[in-house]
């Protein structure tokens, strides 16, 4: 796989607004933007999109598109020609399907195999040719973009005599062709087992793959050695599906959608700040080529499929994503738990003050600030350093400081935001785009990494507007536009494309513009993404704009589920048994790599996922056996532990082992040289913080994106910030409440991690009782409220987002002979002899099941159960009690699961055991 030979570095772009953007005035070289501005002409010596060559590159769109063409997508090289030979496309991974663009029509394939490279640092599902849609005779010279939606797009392909256009998408299982001029062909890379030929509808085998050939209702498929024909008895459309299996009931399902074409994909979100909930919406619209269905199968990815309720087929594809699950009908929805992200820690560490303000002015008083940055990306990284420095100065009472750092960053956005200078913004009409000069990394040329550089640009932003408000009224527009350009969510403003540099369907941004590789896109950091994430919400959040807000909480929300399962490989489902790592340093549309673009080097693989540090950081903590198995990893390759970016993963560490983090700077930090974003005044102010507070408290949400729960042993840690003119009391999901000043940050330490009564009444019948559970030394206490996802081991089922009181995650989809495992449950000496559990079941009329408890063995006798039906739902949530034979002293606690019948009937949110 052929890689660039430069760094692309990660700043998750999610920002959308309803921001009223200026109209460009005809032939204006400067358009104002706030106080500021940006150009329309090209700096002197500065390039645009491009190609290979270094020639300016048009979009190849047809004559239909009067829209501004994505760039940084999964299909981006249909209409961005990076390659001067190659005027159709490169591979492109639709998921469960891969395509090609050629001269005679669309390459399909369903790759199944993956890869690893001769090193085990790759693994991919490469794009191999299974077949070749087209038409009888075709012959273009290039392939065009005629129209896209969300998730999908249409190719266009003409010689003039002859034409097709093909739809094509994520998660599509078919590629829906309107031909002409000529018969519908399907050439096939080898001759293929025929086994279902119905006339218009051919059941085939190529490759190990199973495909359905779907023709219009009266005619016939001429199969002649590799190559099928269809002269679609003067109709203009065909379908081709990949099946899940060679079955005649199969088949039909595939063709009672195969003329149900879909015409587009929509996604939208919807942030419930009450319940600290996500939900987001995918639907497709159709239109019946041929009688009158409608709806169609959509393949759901994993971070999808475990967080709908929405019903599934028993269907299942092969991905680099792990396992795809079928979807029949137009929409399916998930929900997700928002857990909130921080402007800053708050001031809790037992830090040496002194020490800690002499590590802020050896940086505000530096006589270089920016160490030599001018590009983009570079400055932006200053920008974000000196940007974590100015609450840390506050909180010291150092204001000289805190306001000298606010002028450096006033001084550099201003600089940025204003047209004509040394840096400055250029909007490029044909594109579409707005490029930061001097650019870095391509930024300018093939318009990668814009959400990478310019969420910098967003926290700095967002910093200066939390204590000056009359600044960010006249400058934070410019901010604001960047954040368009890099993920536009406003579908009224037609400046820029729909969310250019993240797949609302994939859950990931793309860092390539123009998508030339054969293993796909890319992208690397990560967490340089959910840092632009975390910037629109907190920019949004302190100028009042909603909508930037809750697209960023889209964005953040949705890629920290696709982090977790695609580059740190959470449940251990993702990635392949050979490749051998666990967690990828960049993640392809064909696989993922244990690499950077510009190192081998463990430290920054490993590293390159964590940076910046911020208070948006915080998603990691809600994995933390994830990072332990991460640093284990890094400094096995590594031979040791960090050396070169040890500050960053410092604090990485601390996310899940505060104790040792410390411990590590303590030995460490008179050796330390910061990263370039990074600072000392940070790092100790961070580690310190953790190590006072605790970990991030998965079990507990608030009713405020600025807001999260710390709990250290049997101790809890409330902050919240306010960005309002007003206090406000910020409610937490265990019952606890914090007022919060004015523009200030509050925290409220030493709560119990015991339930505590909801202030509200529950719509449930039994409220979910909320939060970790309280542990025993070297224990579980069995009367606390035990999570069912807190299991250490299980047989059977999934884990997903509830819809229940309190928020976080259920334990799902349990039938027959499944089993959950929870070690070192403390009974004590006073015997328990009642069960609890909190339950829900959707389960089909006739479908019900025992729960049982079992000690120390999934086969010794029941100690107690109870009988389960449907409850209304999947999250139709009841508590059930049972009695069980009295138990004391610790003990191994296996629930089980027995069934007559081999549906899934029950979901398990939570359980305690009581005296009586």
């Amino acid at each position: 796989m052929p890689f660039r030979p430069v760094r692309t570095l990660g700043l998750a772009v999610l920002t959308a607004l309803t921001l009223s953007l200026p109209a460009l005035p005809a032939g204006a070289a400067t358009v104002p933007v706030g106080a500021g501005g940006y150009t329309t002409d090209l700096p002197a010596g500065a390039g645009g999109p491009a190609d290979s060559n270094g020639s300016p590159v048009t979009p190849k769109v047809t004559s239909n598109v009067t829209r501004k063409v994505p760039t940084n997508d999964w299909w981006s090289s249909l209409a961005f020609q990076r390659y001067a030979g190659n005027p159709y496309s490169e591979n492109m991974y639709g998921h469960p399907l891969t395509f090609r663009a050629v001269a005679g029509g669309l390459e399909v394939s369903y790759p199944t195999t993956p890869l690893i490279s001769s090193d085990g640092r790759q693994y991919e599902f490469p794009h191999a040719r299974d077949l070749t849609l087209g038409v009888t005779g075709l012959n273009s010279p290039d392939t065009k973009v005629d129209d896209w939606s969300d998730w999908t797009v249409t190719p266009y392909w003409s010689d003039g005599a002859r034409s097709l256009k093909a739809t094509i998408g994520h998660g599509l299982p078919y590629v829906h062709a309107t031909p002409s001029g000529g018969d519908a062909r399907v050439a096939f890379v080898a001759t293929p087992t025929v086994w279902a030929d119905r006339g218009n509808v051919l059941g085939v085998t190529v490759n190990g793959h199973h495909y359905g050939i779907f023709g219009p209702s009266g005619t016939d498929w001429s199969l002649s050695g590799t190559v099928a024909t269809d002269a679609l008895g003067g109709k203009n459309y065909f379908s081709v599906a990949v099946l899940p299996d060679a079955s005649a009931s199969t088949l039909d399902l595939f063709a009672k959608y195969a003329f149900s074409f879909v015409t587009g994909t929509r996604v939208t979100w919807s942030y419930d700040e009450a319940s600290a909930r996500l939900t987001t919406t995918y639907t497709a619209t159709t239109s019946a080529k041929e009688g009158t269905q409608t709806g169609t199968l959509l393949a759901l990815y994993r971070h999808q499929w475990l967080a709908t309720n929405s019903p599934l087929t028993s269907y299942a594809y092969v991905s680099p994503r792990g396992t795809m699950k079928l979807r029949e009908g137009t929409s399916f929805s998930t929900v997700q738990t928002f857990h909130g992200v921080l402007p800053s820690l708050p001031d809790l560490g037992a830090y040496d003050r002194t020490r800690l303000g002499s590590y802020v002015r050896q940086e505000a008083n530096a006589a270089d600030p920016w160490k030599g940055a001018t590009d983009t990306y570079w400055t932006g990284k200053a920008l974000g350093r000196l940007a974590q420095l100015v609450p840390i100065a506050d909180q010291l009472g150092d204001t000289a400081s805190r306001d000298k750092l606010l002028g450096l960053l006033k001084g550099e956005l201003e600089s940025w935001f204003t047209a004509g200078g040394a840096e400055q913004f250029r909007y490029d009409a044909t594109w579409g785009v707005l490029t930061g000069y001097p650019a870095s990394y391509g930024s300018d040329t093939e318009v990668n990494d814009h959400h990478f550089h310019y969420g910098y640009y967003l926290m700095a932003a967002a910093t200066v507007a939390r204590y000056d408000s009359s600044w960010a009224a006249s400058w934070a527009p410019m901010a604001k536009l960047l954040a368009a350009d890099a993920d536009n969510g406003d579908r009224s403003e037609t400046r820029f494309p729909f969310l250019r540099n993240f797949d609302p369907y994939a859950g990931n941004g793309w860092a390539s513009g123009h998508q030339g590789f054969a293993a796909g896109n890319n992208e690397e950091s990560s967490s340089e993404a959910m840092n632009f994430a975390t910037g629109a919400i907190l920019l949004g959040a302190a100028t009042g704009d909603t909508a930037l807000r809750d697209l960023g909480v889209y964005l953040y929300t949705t890629q920290s589920s696709a982090i977790a399962q695609y580059w740190f490989d959470k449940d251990d489902a993702v990635f392949p048994a050979g490749f051998g790592h666990d967690t990828a340093g960049m993640v392809w549309g064909s696989g993922a790599a244990y690499s950077t673009w510009w190192t081998a080097n463990p430290e920054e693989i490993h590293g390159i996922n964590m940076l910046p540090v911020t208070g948006g950081s915080l998603y990691h903590g809600l994995y933390q056996d994830d990072v332990r198995q991460n640093l284990s990893e890094m400094e096995a390759n590594n031979g040791g532990p960090a050396v070169e970016w040890k500050d960053v993963v410092w604090q990485f560490r601390a996310l899940a082992d505060p104790a040792a983090a410390k411990s590590a700077w303590d030995a460490g930090y008179t050796t330390l040289a910061p990263e370039s974003g990074e600072s000392l005044a940070h790092t100790y102010h961070w580690i310190y913080n953790l190590a006072r507070m605790g970990t991030v408290d998965p079990g507990v949400t608030a009713d405020s994106p600025t807001a999260a729960v710390f709990a250290s042993g049997s101790t809890r840690t409330y902050v919240a910030h306010n960005f309002g003119t007003s206090a406000r009391v910020v409610r937490f999901s265990d019952g606890r409440t914090l007022t919060v000043p004015a523009r200030s940050t509050a925290t409220s330490a030493g709560g119990s991690t015991s339930p505590s009564p909801s202030p509200s009444p529950s719509p449930s019948p039994s409220p979910s009782p909320s939060g970790s559970p309280s542990p025993a030394p070297g224990g579980v206490d069995a009367r606390s409220t035990i999570q069912a996802e807190a299991y250490q081991a299980q047989s059977g089922t999934q884990v997903e987002t509830t819809q229940d009181a309190g928020g976080g995650q259920n334990v799902a989809y349990i039938g027959n002979g499944d089993w959950l495992r929870y070690d070192n449950v403390d009974f004590g000496p006073t015997a328990a002899r009642q069960f609890r559990a909190r339950v829900a079941s959707g389960a089909a009329g006739g479908v019900s099941g025992l729960v049982q408890v079992r000690l120390d063995s999934p086969t010794a006798t029941p100690i107690g159960d109870f009988a389960l039906g449907n409850t209304g739902g999947w999250q139709s949530w009841t508590t059930i009690p049972a009695n069980i034979t009295g138990v004391t002293g610790r003990h191994t606690v296996y629930i089980t699961f027995s069934s007559g019948q081999p549906a899934d009937f029950v979901n398990l949110n939570w359980f305690t055991f009581a005296t009586s």
